[in-house]
C-alpha cells in the first residue's frame, strides 16, 4: 500500500498493533505534550518524558492518567536530558529519540558525540520530510530542510539515498526524485547543475535501483504536470515529483516553511544517518505535524 496522506501513517501503525517507545528531552512544550496525548491515546506509542516535573504536570494534568504509558523523569538540566534521553535509545530502553524545548545545538551534540551518540560510523547528518499539501495530489518528500547548510556532491548523494529509501517505506516503489534549481539548464555558473548533472546519470546507471532521477528542474517542472508542455522541456519526471532534493539549507527551509505557512501544509520528518530515529522539530511546528512525525519515526524503527 502507498501512503499517499500523513493520516495514514498512524493508520497503518494501529492495524499493525505496533507500539514504540519514545524518549522525549525537555517535554515541557505544549504542542509537544498535545502531540503526545494523541499518540498515547490511538495506541502508536509510550513515551519517557524527560523534564521539570511540575511544568509538565502543569501542561498536560492528563499526563497522570497514563501512568501505564508515560514515564516522567524530573531534571531541568538541559545537558543532562539529553545526554539521558540519548542514553534511553542507545541502550535500548527506548526506540525513539525525540527534542522538546530544549537547544537544538545542545541535543545534536548529544546525538554527534563519537562515543555516547546515535549517529551510524561514517554516516552524513541530514534530514528528510514528508510534506501534506492540499494542492497536490500525494506526499512531497523535501530534503534537506534543517541540517545541512551547503552539501557537496557526496552529502546530495546521501540525501538521495536517505530519500529514497524513507519514499519506499511510504509504498512508493519507483520513486521520482527532482533535482531543485533555478533552471533546467546545465550551466558551469551554477555549479550545482553539474552537480546535478552527474547525479541524474548515477540515476540513470542504476544506483538507487528502479527510480528516475532528473535535474536540475525548477518547482513548477518537478510538480506541474502542465509545465513541461508550456515550456517544451521534456523531464521523466513529469512534474509528478516523490523526492525534491534542494541545493541548500537556505531553499529548501525557506520552501518547506511557506508551504507550511501558506499552503495549509503538515509534515512528517527526521533525522537521517542515525541508529535509531530522531525527531526534531521547530517550537512553531503544529501539534499535528508533531504527531505525525512521531508516527514517522514509529513506521521508520
Amino acid at each position: 500500500m502507498e501512503i499517499r496522506r500523513l493520516s495514514q501513517i498512524p493508520e497503518l501503525l494501529i492495524s499493525q498493533g505496533s507500539v514504540r517507545t519514545i524518549a522525549v528531552a525537555a517535554a515541557e512544550d505544549p504542542n509537544t505534550l498535545g502531540s503526545v496525548r494523541k499518540a498515547v491515546e490511538s495506541g502508536i506509542a509510550r513515551y519517557v518524558l524527560l523534564g521539570d516535573r511540575q511544568k509538565i504536570l502543569d501542561k498536560a494534568p492528563w499526563v497522570a492518567e497514563f501512568s501505564n504509558q508515560i514515564t516522567l523523569v524530573h531534571q531541568t538540566n538541559q545537558n543532562w536530558l539529553v545526554s539521558e534521553a540519548v542514553a534511553l535509545v542507545k541502550q535500548g530502553d527506548a526506540d525513539i529519540l525525540m527534542k522538546g524545548m530544549v537547544n537544538t545545538d545542545t541535543f545534536l551534540k548529544a546525538v554527534l558525540n563519537s562515543e555516547s551518540g546515535l549517529m551510524k560510523p561514517k554516516q552524513t547528518m541530514s534530514y528528510v520530510c514528508a510534506i501534506e499539501v492540499p494542492a497536490y495530489p500525494k506526499l512531497m518528500f523535501i530534503t534537506d530542510t534543517a541540517v545541512l547548510v551547503a552539501p557537496d556532491l557526496n552529502q546530495k548523494l546521501a540525501m538521495m539515498d536517505y530519500s529514497i529509501s524513507m519514499a519506499r517505506r511510504f509504498g512508493i516503489t519507483k520513486p521520482r526524485v527532482a533535482l531543485i534549481a533555478s533552471t533546467e539548464k546545465v550551466s558551469e555558473k551554477i555549479r550545482v547543475t553539474e552537480e546535478y548533472s552527474i547525479i541524474s546519470k548515477m540515476g540513470d546507471q542504476g544506483r538507487w535501483g528502479d527510480c528516475i532521477v532528473d535535474g536540475p528542474l525548477d518547482v513548477f517542472l518537478a510538480c506541474d504536470p502542465q509545465s513541461g508542455v508550456l515550456k517544451g522541456v521534456d523531464t521523466p519526471i513529469g512534474g509528478q515529483a516523490d523526492i525534491l532534493l534542494f541545493p541548500n539549507l537556505d531553499a529548501a527551509n525557506a520552501f518547506y516553511k511557506g508551504l507550511m505557512l501558506f499552503a495549509g501544509g503538515e509534515l512528517a520528518g527526521l533525522i537521517q544517518g542515525t541508529t535509531a530515529p530522531v525527531v526534531v522539530m521547530s517550537r512553531n511546528e503544529s501539534e499535528l505535524s508533531k504527531y505525525y512525525c512521531q508516527a514517522l519515526a514509529c513506521l521508520m524503527v
